[in-house]
């Protein structure tokens, strides 16, 4: 087996190694080259070339949130690490742990005008959560002048004891750092950047290696539940007649069903779950917007809760936002190990454990259940509400609605559905989905950027077939996703046509003006069909519900190649569409 030649290269890839990392996703380049002769070497590692350091980022992304474990990336410097930070950024707010390995200059480079230079140290700044500098290794063919850690000593034999204990000294510095920051990524959850410094020459092996680098544990302080705090919980609880739970982004299988059901059998509880919850009852309220867009002050008031519990991630729902800020709870917790956001501007507790280890300790402690009429109250309205779904559907034309509507139908019960931002994961919010589905969307910044990437990493980290329904602009922006050698056959990608951003024709804005359609709709007519024959996807097309019916019936089926599914729906009739849905729904 060969080692790069520079102990520092070493030491990364062995530490990666011993914290089994195993997956790497590598961006050509050059003062990285020690890296990746490295980690490629070793079959312990399972490397991915990507080329755009933007779609290798979210690449990365996606095979950490479906595997949920650290996933490394590594580039060479300069602007390249810059491309990272929409996908950092990402992880930082979706709590998913991504590794970032940029290579460096040394010190006396920076900042003098040499190329692809830029200031790495602590680049991203409040996006991560820790940032480790490494130092350069000791070189003793590189001149004194070069060496700011050694002054200049005229004995050699003293130069070389000297240089032998600054090196020592260096690699222990180095291996604190790397341990330190391999270990929040997968204890806390985040990304992390290991800034590595690398002198000239790059290239070169060795049989042997020449450090042995030992791995630490992170010291982990107890997380066991405050038994005051969780007595004072259950006091309120048994006070209050109107509990509320809501459930934003989470991972599947977060939470066991034993609690799941507890929660369903209390009448004075109403639980709501968003598509990228993973959490599914049938007593529950998985279509928020369903119920709350069409309610009137007087029903707020009635559905205005005592406490409201909150669990998971980021919530998309804009209406049950506005709801909870308007009309706050008495209390407000939060139960995550390690974030707690004052979404609605009133939380009292933030209760640092996992879901299940609360409703662990707080549900079996519950021993009568509260008399109220709450969740019978909001059931009747959810029958209704669906009941009216349905018959919208069958009352309006061909639009983006009535394609959202049959592709919650087609797609296959055991699929991994990957969704983009912005229209697409709101729309899919409006429907009863499967519940054997595994469901993932970019929601810490819901950016459109990286939806592609993200679930292409997904796709490939899965067995299952991942589907990603997206809009036209998300698709077009990240379409060098494409540009990637790992694509699975059983990848389908279904875009949602509407020759702009549709979204900004729902939201307030004067429409249909030339300043509206060129800087915020951003109109088009570009298609898909040429990213198709360039990158090897087998594609078709569809423009009113019979061909969309017709093209899904085999979309799904094995195939030679990954398929994309192009759907063109009317771009300025969608928007109407979807506004008068929720005044006929009420």
């Amino acid at each position: 087996m060969e080692y790069p030649k520079i102990p520092l290269a070493q030491t990364v890839v062995e530490l990666c190694k011993l914290k089994e990392i195993k997956h790497i996703v590598i961006s050509p380049g050059s003062r990285n080259a020690p890296l990746t002769i490295g980690f490629t070497s070793d079959l312990y590692f399972n490397c991915y070339s990507i080329v755009d350091e933007r779609c290798a980022a979210f690449f990365a992304l996606g095979i950490a949130q479906k595997l949920r474990e650290p996933v490394a990336i590594a580039c060479t410097s300069g602007s390249a690490v810059l491309n990272y930070y929409p996908a950092i950024s990402e992880a930082y707010y979706s709590s998913i742990p991504l590794v970032v390995l940029s290579a460096d200059r040394p010190k006396h480079l920076i900042g003098i005008g040499d190329g692809q230079t830029i200031n790495q140290k602590d680049v991203f700044g409040n996006h991560i959560i820790y940032s480790a500098n490494l130092k350069l290794d000791i070189n003793e063919n590189k001149p004194l002048k070069h060496r700011e850690e050694i002054p200049i000593i005229k004995n050699l034999e003293n130069k070389l004891e000297r240089m032998l204990g600054l090196q020592k000294n260096i690699q222990s510095f180095n291996e604190e750092e790397i341990n330190k920051a391999l270990n929040l990524a997968k204890f806390k959850s985040g990304p992390v950047h290991i800034n590595i410094p690398f002198d000239e020459p790059l290239y070169e092996r060795v049989n042997t290696i020449s450090v042995d680098p030992k791995s630490t544990a992170l010291s982990l302080k107890s997380s066991k539940i405050d038994q005051s705090e969780l007595k004072e919980c259950i006091d309120d609880w048994y006070v209050a007649k109107r509990k509320m739970l809501l459930i934003g982004v989470m991972p599947p299988n977060q939470i066991d069903q034993r609690w799941l059901n507890d929660l369903a059998n209390d009448d004075s509880v109403v639980v709501f779950t968003e598509t990228t919850s993973n959490i599914h009852h049938p007593k529950f309220f998985p279509c928020i917007d369903k119920i709350i867009a069409p309610l009137e002050s007087s029903d707020f008031s009635e559905l205005q809760p005592d406490i409201l519990i909150t669990i998971g991630g980021m919530i998309v729902s804009k209406k049950i936002k506005a709801f909870l800020r308007q009309y706050q709870p008495k209390h407000h917790w939060h139960i995550d190990e390690h974030n707690a956001n004052d979404t609605f501007f009133c939380l009292e507790r933030h209760i640092i454990a996992t879901p299940n280890e609360f409703f662990s300790e707080f549900l079996p402690k519950i021993t009568h259940v509260t008399k109220s009429t709450y969740l019978e109250y909001w059931t009747k309205v959810k029958r209704h509400r669906n009941k009216m779904h349905q018959l919208y559907i069958d009352k309006i034309p061909f639009s983006d609605f009535t394609v959202f509507s049959a592709l919650i139908k087609s797609i296959p019960g055991k699929a991994i559905l990957q969704l983009g931002n912005s229209s697409t994961v709101r729309y899919t919010q409006l429907f009863n989905i499967n519940t054997h589905w595994e469901v993932f969307c970019n929601r810490g910044t819901s950016g459109i950027d990286g939806s592609t990437s993200t679930a292409i990493g997904c796709a490939v980290a899965s067995k299952k077939q991942t589907v990603f329904i997206t809009g036209d602009l998300s698709f077009f922006y990240d379409s060098n996703a494409l540009w990637n050698n790992y694509i699975p056959k059983n990848f389908r990608i279904i875009i949602i046509n509407n020759q702009g951003g549709g979204i900004f024709r729902i939201l307030p804005g004067h429409k249909n003006t030339e300043n509206f359609d060129y800087f915020f709709e951003t109109k088009h007519n570009l298609t898909a069909v040429q990213l198709c024959d360039m990158y090897g996807f087998e594609y078709s097309t569809a423009d009113d519900q019979e061909a969309v019916n017709s093209e899904l019936e085999n979309f799904f089926k094995p195939s030679l190649q990954p398929k994309l599914l192009e759907i063109f729906t009317p771009r300025t009739e969608n928007d109407s569409i979807l506004l008068n849905y929720f005044d006929f729904i009420k």
